[in-house]
């Protein structure tokens, strides 16, 4: 075993290099820390078909003990590369780290320093009849049982985004030495997921496509895809540009191989279906503690269904949900309060989160030490602002209910009974569509994430949004599970989107929360809880899409992901319909073509759209209600 006095000369010697460097002090010091008390070392493993994927593996030096596994693997690289050089974090959290673990981070096939080809989301296969994650993962946890010394036999596995897909990717037909397994904010269903929203495609995740869409020529240390340039840095004017997105060939070509599946793949056809890994989550005999955040604005379907389809499939797994009040991987970034966007839902959440939850989690299952968490579901109720527990999720003492649409913009929480057929309408223009945020917030960024919560004021005051509202709140109304959107619809034109959001409307009088941005008042605050985008050429098949017929009315049903949030006495509940969201979702042309992605200017056409109530024509939303 190393002496103190050697952990102390190995990090203070990292940490003057770090200054020589010029690196902030905090990050010298962590480096340094991990330097002190871990050992790194490299590898290149062999998978059954002969490609060496990289391996960064951190052993702790006290050598009196053995330890599990943590491994992760990732798309984003190993860095830094180089046996003395070390990252600010090796763990999911410092709690993890102090405990002790060997911590393993693997570059994916095809990515940064290891070998091979590399596939968005690369389908599922039984081991028998070929390569997929899961025998990659297979193969990687082998090797590292049988060369890395004083570890305990034991593997878990975790990952945020891509990394929590990994982790997902890696159950079915798993190592049997892979006992935990934490996939967080995971890609689930590329139609659905981060690129798409429903299927329409995430303008946001433009600049990305460069990332994921180039593959290397081998092994590398060093970028070797570059992001587009845009012709302008205001995002309005950006987005604008490449709409269509015919456009969008002057800065991707057909050597951008993402790209051309994007847009040759309009619908969920089976090239998609193929990467969905929700389906192949059967018979897991491992123990999984899936994460998300009821902000997310990329990875939301993901942990949902990942955890409702090993619940259906592998009901012998122990299996746990936590969803709290965060935005994309917040739970990994503790800070003193937990704010989303302008609104903040109490102190220290991610960091009792770490404590209580994600660290007694593998320590129980991978150390034997201590319980595990006793809940099924961990649940944020982003309106009351508290943690619940539960035995399954949704609740079952939830209760199916309804949200009416009813006229005069009102919101009905029973039946309003209406005997004559009407409607409200609204003109769509795509010309001037409604913004997913105020326009003085729109900012050209990778994946913007505040929108989830912001105030809707700004859209509520725009000709092109029905908004319908209750009556002030005598009483709280707790919504918990997943939601749905049941719209009776018609056009003059022969397609469109439908945007739903559930909005939590602050009394005027609502106080100032602490950790409240210094320019924003909760006072009438339209706060958004959750919203969707669906497009009517899918309401029959996401597979085979067909145009509307111009005037006919029509069901149109818009699925809305997970909440639990309580509307409070003195609130009211508001309901918005809109049929543009940009630049957040690309414009749909409300002409029917065959491919949006290859629509031409002429196809954009203003239209005007109809909701509908009456009997056999009631548009409502369906909702569980947590008495």
């Amino acid at each position: 075993m190393m002496k103190a006095d050697t952990f102390c000369r190995r990090g203070l010697g990292l940490f003057l290099l770090g200054v020589l460097l010029g690196l902030p002090l905090t990050t010298i010091g962590q480096q340094a820390n991990l330097s002190a008390r871990y050992e790194k070392r490299e590898a290149q493993i062999p998978m059954r078909d002969g490609v060496k994927l990289h391996v960064s593996i951190y052993s702790p030096r006290d050598r009196s003990q053995t330890y599990p596994i943590m491994l992760n693997r990732t798309p984003y690289s190993c860095q830094p590369y180089g046996e003395d050089k070390y990252p600010n974090r090796i763990g999911p959290s410092t709690i993890m780290e102090n405990e002790g673990y060997i911590f393993v981070k693997c570059d994916v096939r095809g990515r940064w320093n290891s070998e091979g080809t590399y596939d968005n989301m690369r389908p599922h296969v039984p081991h028998s009849e070929g390569i997929s994650e899961s025998s990659d993962t297979y193969d990687t946890i082998e090797w590292l049982l049988a060369n890395v010394p004083n570890n305990n036999g034991r593997v878990g596995i975790s990952g945020i985004s891509y990394p929590g897909f990994y982790s997902a990717a890696a159950l079915p037909e798993h190592h049997p030495a892979l006992v935990a397994a934490s996939p967080q904010a995971p890609i689930g269903d590329f139609f659905f997921d981060d690129f798409h929203h429903q299927g329409a495609f995430l303008l946001s995740y433009f600049v990305a496509t460069a990332t994921f869409g180039y593959q290397h020529d081998g092994p590398t240390t060093q970028s070797w895809y570059t992001s587009p340039r845009p012709l302008s840095e205001d995002a309005w004017t950006f987005y604008r540009s490449i709409q269509p997105l015919s456009n969008a060939s002057q800065y991707y070509g057909e050597d951008n191989f993402f790209w051309q599946q994007i847009i040759n793949h309009p619908n969920y056809d089976e090239f998609w279906q193929r990467r969905s890994i929700v389906p192949h989550l059967k018979n897991v005999r491992t123990n999984v503690m899936t994460v998300g955040g009821f902000f997310d604005a990329e990875d939301l379907y993901g942990p949902l269904n990942i955890y409702q389809s090993l619940e259906k499939n592998s009901p012998g797994t122990h299996n746990t949900l936590v969803m709290g009040p965060w935005g994309h991987g917040d739970w990994a970034r503790p800070s003193p309060v937990q704010v989303v966007g302008n609104m903040p839902f109490g102190r220290n959440i991610a960091a009792d989160y770490q404590r209580e939850v994600e660290a007694p989690f593998f320590r129980k299952f991978l150390k034997g030490q201590g319980e595990a968490p006793a809940f099924e579901a961990k649940i944020f109720d982003t309106g009351s602002r508290r943690w619940h527990e539960f035995n399954e999720w949704p609740p079952a003492a939830a209760v199916d209910s309804y949200l009416y649409l009813a006229p005069q913009r009102k919101l009905k929480l029973d039946d309003p009974q209406i005997n004559d057929p009407t409607f409200v309408e609204f003109v769509s223009n795509p010309d001037d569509p409604v913004p997913y945020r105020d326009r003085p917030n729109i900012r050209l960024q990778f994946t913007p994430r505040q929108y989830m919560t912001d105030d809707q004021s700004f859209a509520t005051k725009r000709p092109d949004v029905l908004g319908f509202e209750t009556e002030v709140l005598s009483e709280p109304v707790t919504i918990c599970g997943d939601l749905l959107a049941e719209l009776f619809i018609s056009t003059d034109q022969t397609d469109a989107d439908w945007v739903v959001k559930l909005i939590d409307v602050f009394p005027d009088d609502h106080p100032q929360l602490e950790g409240t941005p210094e320019n924003v008042r909760l006072a009438g605050y339209q706060m958004m809880v959750r919203s969707e985008v669906f497009r009517s050429r899918w309401r029959k098949s996401l597979e085979h899409p067909e145009p509307l017929v111009p005037g006919e009315v029509t069901q149109v049903n818009v699925p809305l992901q997970d909440i639990m949030h309580t509307f409070k006495p003195g609130h009211r509940i508001m309901v918005h319909v809109q049929s543009t969201w940009f630049p957040l979702i690309d414009l749909n042309p409300q002409k029917y073509v065959p491919n949006i992605y290859k629509a031409e200017v002429s196809d954009y056409v203003t239209a005007t759209h109809r909701v509908h109530f009456g009997p056999n024509q009631q548009s409502r939303i369906k909702v569980r209600r947590l008495q």
